[in-house]
């Protein structure tokens, strides 16, 4: 299925327009969100991925933000930082990509649970595609969790998000959902637990009736 399209082309522009596996070639070990924001969101984690859950968390990094309680069946990760992947304690295996140059996911139709973006969609110039995928790739009823906050690296993001308020960016998420098909109406998180907003987007495919 190819999805609707949301952005035009200038609202996919970056401002740094350098190759990307450059800019992601050196790890950076840090956190990307205050403590606060990775704690709220390891508490979204383990009230919406139950234990035995197969979850891709994608556009990841060293870190995942699980919660340390909930043994997951397996956690699959995708990144563009291999050296930062593997030093993530969560992941059982990874994969790197550019998915502004290949929108396309190595994973079997139907075969996840679970699908989580944390600090990361900005980045994505052709979300709709990703989304589409996405929606493929996770079971009936699955889950599709995005997070984010005001924090970014504004070369690196596209047009449409630098140029949005936190509201409207949950906004272009939700547009992404619907241009993807195959998810029920979204739940927006908005909260304020530190100095850091919480923002997340959470979705399910569609059951089988």
């Amino acid at each position: 299925m190819v999805p609707e399209r949301v952005l035009d082309a200038a609202a996919r522009e970056k401002i740094d327009t350098d190759d990307d596996a450059r800019f992601y070639s050196q790890p950076r070990f840090v956190q990307h969100v205050d403590e606060a924001f990775r704690e709220r969101l390891a508490d979204l984690y383990a009230e919406s991925l139950p234990a035995g859950t197969t979850v891709l968390d994608l556009m990841s990094s060293h870190v995942s933000h699980f919660p340390e309680d909930v043994e997951f069946e397996r956690v699959l990760g995708h990144g563009m930082n291999g050296e930062e992947l593997g030093a993530n304690p969560y992941l059982d295996e990874f994969f790197t990509r550019d998915l502004n140059r290949k929108a396309t996911l190595p994973v079997e139709d139907d075969a996840l649970d679970a699908v989580t973006i944390a600090a990361s969609i900005q980045y994505l110039q052709y979300p709709e595609r990703v989304v589409a995928e996405i929606a493929r790739a996770l079971r009936p009823g699955g889950v599709l969790i995005v997070s984010f906050s005001n924090r970014c690296f504004p070369t690196k993001a596209i047009r449409a998000w630098r140029e949005a308020t936190m509201d409207e960016r949950a906004a272009l998420v939700e547009r992404y959902l619907r241009a993807a098909g195959g998810f029920d109406s979204p739940e927006v998180v908005r909260e304020q637990p530190g100095t850091d907003p919480f923002y997340a987007v959470v979705a399910r495919t569609r059951s089988i009736a």
